[in-house]
């Protein structure tokens, strides 16, 4: 624990807070995008997936009946 703490303070004398504060502050914001996009994404493409798995069962369906 005092070796995480004796880091921190290193990191924040060389750094300074306010940058660390923004670099923080951007990759919060860059990983929340990166969630985001990620669950926007998902539905459609399972959809289209979902989607032309049922048109090939269909054909193949179809096919077998003639």
């Amino acid at each position: 624990m005092t070796q995480l703490v004796i880091i921190l303070v290193v990191v924040a004398l060389i750094f300074g807070t306010k940058k660390l504060r923004n670099i923080g502050g951007d990759l919060g914001g860059a990983i929340k995008g990166f969630k985001k996009s990620m669950q926007d994404d998902d539905p459609e493409e399972i959809t289209s997936q979902k989607t032309q798995q049922t048109e090939d069962s269909v054909k193949e369906s179809q096919k077998q009946d003639k």
